[in-house]
């Protein structure tokens, strides 16, 4: 499925969640891992606020993307993010939604 890159030139974007492992399978403890680097995968939340709206997106990102110590509040730059949607079948149920993904998080400043 084809992915769209997000503008956040305009854009003022907070950790709302510090990062967390990401699971690929959560019953087996098994971590998911970048395809082409098998850097481990983390999901942080951010709070992008942008024309008087503010949303919460959960992010992927490698871990080599984001330094130690990011926390909820800290003003932090993205680079490349892309929104790509999905949709797949679980238990006869079908589910879609919009994925989002980033090369790095920093910190402001840094």
């Amino acid at each position: 499925m084809p992915s769209f890159k997000i503008d956040l030139s305009t854009a003022v974007v907070f950790v709302a969640t510090a990062p967390e492992p990401k699971m690929a399978n959560k019953k087996t403890g098994e971590r998911a891992l970048d395809r082409e680097t098998g850097a481990g995968l983390s999901t942080v939340g951010l709070l992008v606020s942008d024309e008087g709206e503010g949303n919460l997106y959960q992010v992927t990102v490698p871990e080599t993307g984001y330094p130690e110590g990011l926390t909820p509040g800290m003003p932090v730059r993205v680079v490349g993010l892309k929104a790509r949607d999905w949709e797949n079948t679980f238990n006869g149920e079908k589910r879609h939604g919009i994925s989002f993904r980033a090369v790095a998080v920093t910190p402001l400043g840094a």
